[in-house]
């Protein structure tokens, strides 16, 4: 039987399917013997396809040339039912407000992240790490050598984003009306 292009678009969706954490647009091409070229341009006409038939799934196209596939956003709520995530309670206000400090400001030491805030955030940013939204990213080059935070993939899946570019831009002028606090936009992504 001849290999068609439905079929390897097929063989994408399977092999994204299976695997858990991103992978690479050559390892795919590597387990298709096919051309990195060629999978990219049937990664797209997947991702077209889930646009048109307005699928619950979605590609996340992630730095380093990544791809993942998801469940769109908006499916959230129905998911997050079946799967039963009681055990992962939602992110508290504070939460949402180091990580969006660390986002948009990444790599931050602990310092920075209360200095922002005002207050100690040993414990918000502990419980980031512990869910996996925020590691460890080396020592800053400052006094002490202080620890540097940055998001991980999982922020990124968790928000439905491919990358740090595709944050909501913040407003440097504070008398817009449209301007939204780095929380509330946070919370609009999650």
């Amino acid at each position: 039987m001849p290999i068609t292009q439905r079929n390897k678009i097929g063989m994408l969706e399977a092999m994204l399917f299976a695997n858990a954490e991103p992978v690479e647009t050559d390892r795919l091409a590597e387990a298709m013997r096919a051309d990195p070229a060629e999978v990219l341009t049937l990664l797209e006409k997947l991702q077209k396809r889930y646009d048109e038939t307005e699928s619950g799934l979605m590609l996340l196209h992630f730095d380093g040339d990544r791809w993942q596939m998801a469940t769109r956003p908006y499916y959230g709520e129905v998911v997050k039912r079946i799967l039963d995530t009681r055990r992962n309670a939602p992110l508290s206000p504070a939460a949402l407000e180091v990580l969006a400090i660390i986002a948009y400001n990444q790599p931050v030491s602990r310092s920075f992240i209360e200095q922002v805030r005002g207050v100690d955030s040993s414990s918000t940013v502990s419980k980031l790490m512990e869910r996996g939204l925020i590691e460890e990213a080396g020592r800053l080059d400052l006094p002490g050598k202080p620890v540097a935070f940055r998001v991980t993939d999982t922020f990124l899946r968790v928000f439905g984003l491919g990358s740090l570019a595709d944050l909501p831009p913040l407003h440097d002028d504070p008398q817009k009306e449209e301007e939204l606090p780095v929380q509330q936009t946070l919370e609009e992504l999650q």
